[in-house]
């Protein structure tokens, strides 16, 4: 019989492996996909598809500047695509939308916008949207956090905990989706913040720092062992050229989901979009 330490050498190795392959047939819910201005002439819609499909992302949070671009895609492909409502009206370059970007959020314009473009019925969540601190703290914002309270909306917000913490003393029972995890939010920060909102929850947009070389790094492992059903994979295709990391993040994702747990991997890859958005995926 084998000494115990190379039984379980045995067993450890056989869960790597599984592990592994597990994380290469994970399918991708992406929470964070933009068809913003110059995308769909530099990728029609077939070809983005092309795209998602390439990378193994069934499903996606799709939000856009202009609307137009949420719009033409979801029209074209509605069983791939959940669309946001951003709350830029002046949006057709990306230098007229950089000017909006700094006066929506006190705008009393962007709440009678929003009202108007929910009526088309097809919108599950508003944003994605930039705000930080105070700017969360306006009137405007607080007519927006409630109305998506009460219409059983969640905010996709690019904010810091500042913002996040108005958000919710606007709309207490509000879901909100943490773009980025607060981008330059500190580990230590984020765990703070779920803790607090069980209804927040981090999507993982350029947080590069998870992992390195495929390996998750330990503080961020501790996150996604005491929070596995809180946080997303995302992408972020905020200008065209985006699209063309789309592949290669997804392989890069699939690397270190790998590193973990495979039910921890499996929730972040698709199963907690699943549960948060009300989908199936498959």
């Amino acid at each position: 019989m084998k000494p115990v330490y190379q039984q379980l050498s045995v067993v450890a190795l056989a869960l790597c492996i599984a592990t592994t392959v597990v994380a290469e047939e994970l399918p991708l819910f992406d929470g964070h996909i933009h068809y913003s201005v110059g995308s769909p002439e530099q990728y029609p819609p077939e070809e983005a598809m092309r795209i998602l499909d390439s990378a193994g992302i069934t499903h996606a949070l799709l939000s856009s500047t202009p609307n137009d671009g949420t719009r033409m895609l979801y029209a074209k492909y509605p069983e791939r695509f959940i669309p946001e409502l951003r709350p830029y009206r002046n949006t057709r370059d990306f230098e007229t939308w950089a000017v909006e970007r700094a006066s929506w959020y006190r705008d009393p314009e962007t709440v009678t916008f929003i009202e108007k473009e929910l009526e088309r019925g097809i919108y599950r969540g508003i944003g994605e949207f930039h705000a930080d601190g105070e700017e969360a703290a306006t009137p405007e914002m607080r007519a927006i956090a409630q109305l998506a309270e009460r219409k059983g909306l969640w905010l996709h917000a690019h904010s810091d905990a500042a913002a996040v913490e108005h958000l919710f003393s606007h709309a207490p029972s509000l879901t909100i989706v943490w773009a980025h995890a607060g981008m330059s939010t500190p580990p230590a920060e984020i765990g703070r913040m779920l803790e607090r909102y069980p209804r927040l929850f981090a999507e993982l947009s350029y947080r590069y720092e998870v992992a390195t070389g495929g390996i998750v790094e330990p503080v961020w492992r501790d996150l996604f062992l005491r929070f596995p059903d809180r946080f997303i994979y995302g992408t972020d295709t905020w200008i065209p050229m985006r699209w063309e990391t789309v592949i290669p993040l997804a392989r890069a994702a699939r690397g270190w989901l790998s590193d973990l747990l495979p039910e921890v991997a499996k929730n972040i890859a698709y199963r907690n979009a699943e549960r948060i958005f009300s989908i199936s995926i498959k």
